[in-house]
């Protein structure tokens, strides 16, 4: 457990959210285009070329790194540290359950993606990577838990 701390953090602190964040969230809406009837707030969402240069989606991808940022300080209380944004989503937003947690799940995903391309194979290794997992499954667990 120390170690997959340890880990966690470590790989957090060579990591630019101001990058990483807008590299994610543009890819979770250009793999999976669905997800942007969420954002509509953001604006222009209608070609990947589009995405990749609206400074909404940057920002809001920042945002995102923020929120997972907290998660990084709290290790020891994820659940809650997650469950004020959790309800949001879920009363304000009216995000179904079932496409949030695919949704969030997915943008995990495509933050691995991101996360291994800018640290490449002698930093993100296999163990790392399984940290760095454990650690996304459980903050999607956490970040679910009031659309249930």
């Amino acid at each position: 457990v120390k170690e997959t701390r340890s880990a966690i953090v470590g790989l957090w602190e060579q990591l630019s959210v101001d990058e990483i964040g807008p590299q994610a969230l543009a890819r979770l809406l250009i793999v999976y285009p669905w997800t942007q009837r969420y954002f509509a707030s953001l604006g222009d969402l209608s070609s990947p070329a589009a995405i990749m240069g609206n400074p909404k989606v940057a920002t809001h991808g920042k945002v995102v790194m923020g929120a997972l940022e907290k998660g990084v300080k709290n290790l020891d209380d994820i659940k809650s540290t997650y469950a004020a944004l959790s309800e949001m989503h879920s009363d304000k937003f009216h995000v179904d359950p079932d496409n949030f947690k695919v949704g969030v799940g997915s943008f995990g995903l495509f933050l691995t993606i991101c996360v291994a391309m800018k640290l490449g194979p002698s930093v993100f290794t296999a163990d790392a990577q399984d940290a760095w997992s454990k650690f996304l499954a459980v903050v999607v667990s956490a970040f679910c838990e009031q659309s249930r």
